[in-house]
This record gives structure tokens, sequence and C-alpha cells, in this order.
């Protein structure tokens, strides 16, 4: 039966009796949209062009067909635009739910979901918020399975988005929707179609298709199918036919709408183009996997069949069936792809190259057989046929051999076939991998292996653990592999002799199997079987205590076993009977071995001396924690420990003094302290020098005091005292005597102290022992050590907060006379960063040990600048002489260098001083200064001073430089001119410094006008710039009102004005008076952008603009009080101020103009200048910014 639609008809075909017949429905204004069957045979749905739905009842009444419609949802409260009808499969019809006969509507701003039978009723209603207009509702339904149970599941999407609502019926008979994930997509869709539960295909508004796995959200694939001319049903929507009386929102929609040319059925989806009809379908598991193996991606292939095995492939199509007969399938598909991967293997091997070349092309290759071979759990198949075929090529064969190596450590492969282990093995050996072979041997089924075989090879190449796990899990042998390997280490240990790194490997090997088969574990790996764990425990105990090896000769000591390893690691051994012991608690027969074994170890090394101190020391630290135990069990003669004792404590031993010192610390530690006498553990400590011994029994009884006493005596320790006598000091949990006898103590050993480190111990009497400094200095004799004292305890750059401490000026004057005395050339850096000392008394000490820099600091920071001055003067002056005097005698250049150093200091005295001083008090610094430096010229002959008289003039070069900064040049000249010497006809003499100041003032006068210069024509520039922007044409950035969002040319108010601000902003002038924006100022209204005022709410703008509002009638422009710049001129201004913000102009131009009419005729570059002097000049962020100006837009 065939459904058609035209204008108000609807046409029935029945295909059996070939009738076609037409009935006229009651929509004869309306365009038809959409009519879908329902399950119902008899049943109909229509939507109309008007939005409306109907329902069309079929029926046969005295052989004529008829149609009765009811309208389900009219138009008119709501423009439906898509229905879908929930449809059942064949084997879903007896579903719970199809009774109802569902049926999903979606209008322009909601989706219902009703139900047909029995009666019409709505059982869900879901709005949607605002959507693209211009975008298509769809809906499709599907059954899918979820927590076990089919229900159907309606997916929704308008836009971008889509919804999946899952609907149930409960036992009541209610049905209930509820939503599930959402898909977000970047694509608007125009169609929806389910493939199966979990795949979809989705049409975007551009004509790709989305192949997405539902469950997990992914995109599978994208199809272009513009080449298909999609058929739309836009003159269906718009009501072409009728006259278009259709909604301007329907005919939006109607653009995009393509409903009734999509339809899928069986898994295939039927395009509608305009010359064609395209089918579509996803491919079955198999195609996808033939499709690969065409294109010779056999990797590829073999990775999608076993995706589909294990359930992990998206869009699975044509698996049918329980998992097991799925699984057994594809498998058998694999097999098949395997082979023809081997072959291909065998057959691309290149012929010709290097063997690198074909080893790298089956490590490529062969791998992948083993991998799935394993996966599919079919080895039968890995080491018959498969291996058959790669042994053909004898680097395929060892490709093969080597590759199995990861599978068999990783334990997913536990046996193979004899000849494959054989030849496993064989190639490991010819190889020469053996440690590679041995990690593979502890991980097989020992039925795989030939014992003897297996045995010989191991014990020729040293591998111990392949050979032990042989003979534990072959044999149920525990005792040969300890015996071949005692026989071994043993005879270099008795002769005394080192180990080699092979034995020493062997040692240690053996030390762990002890071990592990005393803790009922496997070695390398495993569990003993818990039937032989008792068994095991025994024989391996039985054989450490006996008392002579199987093949004995006559001179062997008793307990060989057990000697050797005490021989070989004595601290390792006894850890490894310490953890068997925690194991045997309730054992009676293990209590017997461990006191039978503790009285071997006894008797093996007490009465031996062929033991080190710390070997015999581990041993009783042993003894002491297995006698600390609440649970103990073992006997051991106290007279024994006693022995200990006097044995670590020999006076007459000064071997290993600290490692004896250790042990013993060790066994106290540990507990065994109980087994010695105090009063007498203590005077054998201190007559051995063991200091931390002492100290570990003062502090049981709680005598910190002689503590200190042993940290003082140990040479080792002795720093650690101050940290010591700091933490009882400081931390709680000490009593007040306790405190009060170490404060004691410590000032007892007070010089002591200083002597081990005045710096640490200062840094402790600050802290502790504040109170008490003033008399520690008093009663120290030691003039040296007091100066370190205090250097230490004074000086800010130790460490130490000066804060905290209340000392006397005195104190500090003291340690200064001590610096003059020990350390002269650190007195003036000193007195820079000191801070609590009387200048009087503290110039007359610098003054006694004639230290005259210090003394000139001392005098500038009192305020005598002119007697700093002096100071300094004359010792230039000195300097100066002697250089005159050494001139006519002998020449020594050093001198130049100390005059030059002194006179930098001078003039950087009176740079400090000068912005201070009056001008008569300027010149009386510079003046004497210039004398200083060409008095040496004047008096001394041209012949003598030759060498030096060019240093000479260069230094008083820079004193010009630097005073012509403070002193005008006229008078520079004139003091020049009024000396006698030069007054009378010896201006030649002084001819260059008087050019030298020439050329100066000449280049500093040029780059003073360039400044200005540039300065100007930058601010011309930007005033041009402000300007153009100012009276440039505004470009509104939209046609429409920023504040109610209707375009300006659409407003009918004839009164409304538009706004346009330089910002691109559009405006009503009625909106903006709405939003405050707008103040009446003198007649004239003032506008601000209301976007920018409120996004720049603390800016400049804002701030003007409320003053404006205020009343504050104060002008933007400075040049009249009457003219004010609109808002549009200010915005544009604050704009262009932010973008060109920078040192003011203003200030520049201001500073040139005091640089150029004050005092200051000198040099503009001021060095070694004030930070203090506050000029534009001195800013370290000033720069001239000498590029061309950008270019602007006429």
């Amino acid at each position: 039966m065939w459904q058609l639609g035209y204008h108000g008809s609807i046409g029935h075909v029945d295909t059996v009796e070939h009738l076609f017949q037409v009935w006229q429905t009651s929509t004869e204004w309306w365009d038809r949209i959409v009519l879908q069957f329902t399950d119902d045979p008899t049943l109909a749905i229509c939507n109309d062009s008007g939005g409306s739905v109907f329902e069309l009842s079929f029926k046969r009444v005295m052989g004529v067909r008829t149609c009765e419609s009811r309208c389900l949802f009219s138009g008119s409260k709501g423009e439906v635009c898509c229905i879908e009808p929930l449809h059942a499969k064949t084997e879903l019809r007896d579903h719970p739910i199809t009774q109802y006969s569902l049926l999903a509507m979606a209008s322009l701003t909601k989706i219902l979901v009703i139900g047909l039978k029995p009666s019409l009723k709505v059982w869900m209603t879901f709005p949607y918020g605002r959507m693209d207009p211009s975008s298509v509702p769809l809906l499709a339904w599907h059954f899918v399975a979820v927590q076990n149970s089919v229900n159907p599941m309606l997916a929704f999407c308008r836009g971008d988005v889509v919804h999946f609502l899952l609907v149930k019926r409960d036992d009541s008979g209610a049905i209930h929707v509820t939503k599930q994930k959402q898909l977000h997509l970047h694509y608007d869709l125009i169609n929806f179609t389910w493939i199966n539960s979990r795949t979809v295909v989705l049409l975007d508004s551009v004509e790709k298709l989305h192949v997405i796995d539902r469950q997990t959200q992914e995109e599978l694939e994208t199809i272009e199918i513009s080449e298909v001319q999609l058929v739309y049903n836009s003159s269906h929507f718009k009501s072409l036919a009728t006259g278009g009386n259709v909604s301007q929102a329907l005919a939006l929609v109607g653009e995009k709408a393509c409903y009734q040319s999509i339809s899928s059925c069986g898994g295939q989806i039927f395009y509608l183009g305009t010359k064609s009809v395209h089918v579509m379908m996803i491919r079955s598991w198999r195609e996808r996997v033939d499709h690969l193996l065409k294109q010779d991606c056999l990797t590829e292939a073999l990775a999608l069949a076993w995706s589909f095995h294990e359930g992990k492939a998206k869009a699975v199509v044509g698996l049918s069936g329980d998992a097991n007969k799925r699984k057994a399938v594809i498998a058998d598909r694999m097999v098949e792809i395997l082979f023809h991967y081997a072959d291909r293997t065998l057959k691309k091997c290149p012929d010709q190259g290097k063997i690198q070349v074909m080893e790298q092309h089956f490590q490529d290759m062969v791998p992948v057989t083993v991998d799935y071979c394993l996966l599919l759990q079919r080895t039968d198949l890995l080491f018959s046929q498969m291996y058959d075929k790669l042994s053909e090529n004898s680097v395929a064969k060892g490709v093969f051999l080597e590759c199995l190596e990861p599978y068999i450590l990783s334990d997913k492969l536990m046996g193979m076939t004899a000849q494959v282990m054989k030849d496993l093995l064989l190639h490991y050996q010819d190889k020469n991998l053996m440690e590679d072979m041995e990690a593979c041997i502890v991980h097989m089924d020992i039925t795989s292996l030939d014992i003897q075989q297996v045995v010989l090879l191991c014990w020729e190449n040293h591998l111990y653990d392949a050979m032990i796990y042989v003979y534990n899990s072959g044999m149920n042998d525990f005792i040969s592999p300890m015996e071949k390997l005692f026989k071994v280490i043993a005879p270099p240990l008795n002769a005394g002799k080192s180990l080699t790194d092979e034995k020493v490997v062997m040692g240690n090997k053996l030390l762990v199997y002890i071990s592990c088969c005393l803790a009922g574990r496997a070695y390398p790996l495993g569990d003993i079987p818990e039937d032989l764990v008792p068994l095991v425990k025994n024989q391996v105990f039985e054989f450490l205590i006996r008392l002579h090896s199987a093949e004995a000769s006559a001179d062997e000591e008793v307990y060989p076993y057990v000697r050797t390893l005490l021989h070989f690691d004595t601290r390792e051994f006894l850890n490894v009977l310490a953890l068997t012991f925690e194991d045997f608690k309730n054992d009676k027969q293990a209590v017997e071995y461990q006191q039978r074994i503790v009285d071997i170890l006894l008797k093996v090394m007490v009465e031996n001396s062929d033991f080190t101190p710390s070997q015999v020391g581990c041993l009783f630290t042993f003894l002491a924690r297995q006698l600390a135990k609440p649970n103990n069990t073992l006997f051991v003669n106290r007279t024994l420990f006693d022995q200990v004792l006097e044995f670590l404590c020999s006076p007459d031993d000064d071997s290993r003094h600290s490692e004896r010192q250790q042990v013993l610390l060790e066994l106290l530690q540990v507990g065994g302290i109980v087994q010695f006498e105090e009063n007498r553990l203590i005077p054998m400590a201190e007559k051995a020098e063991f200091y931390q011994i002492c100290e570990f029994m003062y502090e049981r009884e709680h005598l910190y005091d002689k503590i200190i006493d042993c940290y003082l005596r140990d040479p080792v320790r002795k720093e650690e005292v101050f940290n010591y006598i700091h933490n009882i000091l400081s931390i709680p949990g000490y009593s007040a005597e306790e405190k009060q006898s170490v404060w004691q103590k410590a000032m007892k050993h007070i010089e002591e102290l200083l002597l081990l480190s005045p710096n640490k111990a200062a840094d402790l009497i600050a802290t502790h022992f504040d109170d008490q400094i003033e008399g520690i200095i008093k009663n120290l004799q030691d003039q040296f050590l007091l100066f370190q004292f205090l250097r230490s305890l004074l000086d800010p750059r130790e460490g130490i907060n000066q804060d905290t401490l209340q000392m006397s000026p005195c104190v500090t004057e003291q340690f200064i006379e001590l610096l003059c005395h020990y350390s002269p050339d650190q007195v003036l850096e000193t007195l820079q960063v000191l801070e609590f000392y009387r200048l009087e008394e503290t110039i007359q000490i610098t003054q006694k040990h004639l230290l005259h820099e210090a003394s000139s600091y001392l005098l500038e920071k009192k305020g005598d600048v002119h007697g700093a001055f002096l100071v300094m003067l004359e010792q230039l002056r000195s300097k100066l002489l002697v250089l005159t005097r050494e001139i006519e005698e002998s020449t020594e250049l050093h001198l130049l260098k100390d005059i030059e150093d002194t006179l930098v200091k001078i003039i950087a005295l009176c740079q400090r001083n000068s912005h201070s001083l009056n001008q008569q008090q300027r010149e009386a610094l510079w003046f004497p200064l210039l004398e200083a430096m060409m008095s040496p010229q004047k008096l001394s002959s041209s012949t003598a001073l030759c060498q030096y008289s060019e240093p000479l003039k260069s230094l008083t070069m820079q004193v010009l430089n630097n005073m012509a900064a403070f002193i005008a040049l006229p008078s520079i000249l004139q003091r020049i001119l009024q000396d006698p010497v030069y007054g009378r006809g010896k201006l030649g003499e002084i001819q260059g410094l008087v050019l030298g100041m020439l050329d100066t003032f000449n280049y500093e006068q040029t780059l003073l006008e360039t400044t200005t210069n540039l300065l100007n024509h930058d601010l011309h520039w930007s005033l041009c710039n402000l300007r153009a922007s100012i009276t440039k044409g505004l470009n509104p950035k939209q046609d429409y009102c920023c504040i109610c969002l209707q375009q300006y040319k659409r407003r009918q108010e004839m009164a409304d004005e538009i706004i346009v601000f330089s910002c691109g902003h559009l405006y009503h002038s009625v909106c903006l008076l709405s939003k405050e924006c707008g103040i009446e100022t003198k007649g004239q209204m003032r506008w601000t952008c209301y976007k920018c005022n409120s996004s720049n709410k603390g800016g400049k703008l804002s701030e003007n603009f409320s003053e404006l509002k205020k009343g504050n009638g104060a002008s933007l422009a400075q040049s009249s009080s009457e003219s004010l710049l609109d808002s549009q001129q200010i915005q544009a201004f604050d704009q262009l101020c932010r973008l060109y913000r920078g040192t003011s102009r203003l200030a520049l131009l201001t500073e040139l103009s005091r640089t150029r009419g004050g005092e200051k005729h000198g040099l503009l570059n001021v060095s070694q200048g004030d930070p203090a002097l506050n000029s534009v000049f001195q800013n370290e962020n000033f720069q001239l910014h000498l590029t061309p100006p950008p270019l602007t837009e006429e």
C-alpha cells in the first residue's frame, strides 16, 4: 500500500487489487508536508503546511474505502513541522509499549510525545530554548538496549545539539521519559538517521554525512554527498501551490527541510536526488576486513578483525549470535589472514643486501604473527604450521625465536614443543645471549625442558638462577644447588683471599636463595608448594648446621657452611636469620633450630680471632635484638656480652676506633644495654674515648650538661655542640633545672666555644646569653679572639639580627678600635653598615689610627662637609707631593693609580653635597681641588713632568668637567685667569684645558638644541594626529542601536536622533538618555558612549564625565576656560593619550628651559650624578624615541 499527497488530496493505492482512490480532506487551503503510516495499516498521520497534525483512519464499508480524519494538533497553538510515529520490528511487535502507538511531534518551540491508543494522551512535553530560526527540527525513533532491557529511544535535534530521550513503561502502565547523554556537534543538522542501536548517520547543512558512534560520541567517518543534488521540501513548506499562505518562521525552516527526501530501511539509507536515487549503507565486518586486504593492508586488517573479536569496534554490521559464536567466526577469518600474512612475509623478504636489512624486515613482520596467534590462544598453530613455514628462512627462524622472549617473561607463553625449546636454547647459545636465555628458562614450564641438557648448559655458562630453578622445580632438590655454590666460594674465603666479582655474585645469590627457602618462597620467583614448605625449611637448616661437609678434608673446621656465610657477609647472613626467626613463633622444632644456630654462631665467632670487631658487633647486635623481643625463647650467657664489651673498648687497640664505637652504639640502641653494668660501661667508654657511647648513657640519665664535654672532647663532632646547646635551651620538653645546668656549662666553656667557631658562638650568645655579653667581653683576655667575637656579633653582614641586641655604644666603639688595629682596610665599609656608635668618639679613634677615608666619611656623616673635604684634600696633596719628589728622584707609576682613586672619591664627595650648598660654599670645595691638581704643573719644570703631564692634565680635565655641573663656566675661567702665574702670560699651559671645556660646551649646546627640536616636532605631530582624529568622519560598526538592538532606520520617531561615536558604536538619542549617558551643558547636549563608559568605569573619561554631571565646569582645553571638548573628542583624546603614554612633554620642556636658563651652564650629561636630583633626564626610564613617527591615514 503506497501513500501519496498532493495539494489538499490524499491518494491511496492498493497494490493487491490494483485500485487507486483519491480522498479530499478538509485542508484544501494547505499544502501537504508529511504523511506517514503507523504500524497499524489502517492508521496514518498527516502534517500540513499550516502546522496542524491529523490522524487519518482508513476503513472499508460495504466494499467502499473511506477515510476519516481527526485533528491531533492545531497549527494555531504552534506549528508542527516534523512528525515521527514509533515503528517496531517484527520481533519487537509484542513489546508492551507498542500498544500505545506513540507519536513524536516537533514544533518550532517544543516537542511532544503522545499516545494514539487506546485513547489520545500526551505523555511528554519538552520545550527547548532559543534556537537558530533557520535550523530544522529532527525526530528519529529506535529501540536500544539499556540496563539489560530494550526500550525505544527518541533522538531529537535542532541545530548542533542532539538530545536522546529514553521512553519506558512501568508496571502501572504509565510511560516515563528520561533524558540521556547529549551529543554536542560543531555543525547544524538537517537529517538524523539510525543505522542500529549504536550507530547514527547525520547530515549537516553543507551536505556532509557524519557516521557517529552514539555511546562514545566518536566520529567514525565523514563523506561529502553534494554530488547527490539532494531534493529539498522548500516549496511544500512555503505552500507555493496554494499561494504561500504560511508563516515566515515555517517558510524559513523549509529552506533546509528534506524530510521526504531521505529514508532508511534495513540498515540502508536512501537519498533522493534531482536525477537519481542513491543508496548508502555501512559495510559488514567481513567486507571491511576484505577491503583492507585488497589494499594489501594485512596488519590493519588483523587489527580491525581483533577489534571485532574483542567487541571494541564501532559500527559493526553482519555479526549475529552469542559472543562465543561471533568470536569463533572471527577467529577462523583471522587464521586465514595469518597464513596469508606468513606467506607474504617470506615472499616480500629482500633477496639481496645486508643481513641487517633482512633482520629488520622480519623483526617488523614476524612479531605480528606471534602476537595474534597468542591472542587467539592458538599455540598449536604457532609452533607447528607457522614455525615450519618460517623455518624455511634461517633469519626468519632466528627472529621468530627471539620474539618469543617478551611473551615468556610476561608469563603469556608458559610452554612450547620440545623441538622449539631445543632450537631456542641453541639459538641463544650461538648468539651468546646467556642472560636472556636464563631469564626465559626460569619462566618456562619444567616439562618443556630437557633437564640434563639445561643443567649442563647452565653450569657451563654460570646461569645459577636457571640451575637452581631446574633443580627445585624439576627434581624437588633444594640442597644440591647450595652444595655446588659453597664449593666455589668457600676455598678463597677460608684462605683469607678476596673474591672475584663473579664469586661475589654467586655468594649474593646463595644468600637470597637460602632466605627464599626459609621463607617458603621459590627462587627466583613464585612460591614453593605448601606441602613442601616444612620439608624444605628443615632440609636447609640441617644443611647449614652440619658439623662437616660431605667431602670434608682432615683440617676442615667445624660448621663450614655457617663459617663461610659469616666470612662472606656477616650482616646480611644475620639479617636472613632474623627474617626467618620472625616466622618461627609457634613452631616448637623451629625454636629448637633457632637456639641451636645461635649457639653455633657464638661458638664460631667468639672462639675465633679471625673476625673483625664489626663482624662480632653485628653478631651481638643480632642477639640483642632477639633477646629484647617480648616472646624471646633464646638463652645467651651474659659473660659473653662482657667479653664483647672488653673486646670493643680495649684501650690498647687504636685500630678501627670509629668502627668499634659504632658497633657498640648500635648494640646498645637495640636493647643490648640490659646485658651490661652501667657503672662499668661509662668508665670503659671514657677510657676508650667512645664519646658517642658516653652521650648515649648520659642522655638516659638526663645528664645533659656532661654531654657538652663529650662534644668538646670529640674531634669529629666538635662543631655540633652549638646545635646541641641551642636545642636543649630552646626545644620544650626539658625541665628548668636541666636547662640551667646546660646554660651554666656553656658559660663555663664560652671561651673554648669562641675558639672553636666565633661566628656560631656569637649566634648562640646573641640567642641565649644576650644579657651576659658585656661580662663575656670583659672576661676575654685574648684581644684577637675578642675582635673575632665582636665582628661576628655586631657586623650585620654576619647574619645576626641587630634589633634583638641591647648593646651600649662603647661596645661598638671598642669593636671599631680593634678593627682599626687588626683589619684597617675594612674599617670604611664596616662603618657604612654599623649603626650604634657615637660620631665624636669614633672620629677620634679613626684619627688616632690615621685612617683618613674613614675620618672623612664620619665627618661627612656628622655634617662637617668642609672638614671631610679637607681631610681628603690633604691626603691628595701629600700623594701629589710624593709624586713630584719621586719624579725628581725615581719613577713609580703606581702612585698615579692611588692619586686617581683618591681624586674620584673627592669628586664624589663634592657631588653628593653640592646640591645642598650655596654658590660660595660650592666654590670653597671645587676651587681648592682644582688648585691642588694644577699646582704640581705650575711648580715643576716641564722637563721633569713630561712623562706625567698628560695623566695630570687628564685628571685636571676630569675635575673641570664635574665641577662645571655646579660652578658657572665664567666663574671657572675667571678664577683661572686671576691666578698670578697665568696672569703673567702663561695661558699656553692651560690652553688645552680651556679648549676642552669649550668643545664640551659646544657639543652639549648642539645636543640640547637637537633634543628640543625633536621634542617640539614630536609634540606637533601628536597634536596634528589629535586634530585629524577629532575631525575625521565616523564609520559605525553596525546598523543597529547598541542598547535597544533595533535598526536605526526602522524607527518611526521623527524626533529621535542617531548618535555615532568615534569608537564605532551607534545609539538612538532616546536610548542614551534612558541610560543617563547624556547631559545638557549650556544649552548643548554632551553624550558619552554607553558601552565604553560601562567597560571603563575607572578610567579618566568616566571621572571627567562625572565631574561634568555634578556641575563642575572645569574645561578640558587649557587654552580657554570657556571652550569644552565634546564627549567624542574626550574619548579620542583619552585614546591617544593611552597610545602615546610616556614622559610628559611639558616636563621635558620645563627641564630643558630650567637647565638652559639656570646656573648649570656646563654639561647636560652629568657623570656620577646624585639620584636625589629631581630631573626627568636622571630617570632610568627616560629614552629618546628617535625613530620616525608612524604614517597615518589621510
